[in-house]
């Protein structure tokens, strides 16, 4: 879903699917989520580099290693000249700061 899209540049909202971590080994599922988030960029985009941005990244390790998120809500603002994609946590995702208090 386009939410705006300016000069070059666009702005999009995900829910990317991180179920497929929890068919292998526990020990490295956040690991693999982070690289599932960059590789389902890269398809949906076209990206040629992903940064993830804080939020998300502590999003996905905030239950441990051992168990992330079975989904993750991103906002992706793309730069199509640059062809970079920036990830952050979407409006409606609660952050980990959120959820301690």
């Amino acid at each position: 879903m386009v939410l705006s899209k300016e000069a070059g540049k666009k702005v999009r909202e995900y829910t990317i699917p991180l179920y497929r971590v929890y068919w292998g080994r526990r020990s490295n599922r956040a690991k693999r989520a982070v690289r599932l988030v960059r590789k389902f960029v890269a398809r949906h985009l076209k990206a040629e580099k992903v940064v993830i941005g804080n939020d998300v990244n502590e999003y996905i390790w905030s239950r441990s290693i051992e168990k992330p998120p079975r989904r993750i809500r991103v906002k992706i603002e793309f730069d199509e000249k640059e062809k970079i994609a920036r990830v952050m946590l979407a409006e409606g995702a609660k952050s980990v700061k959120e959820e301690k208090s």
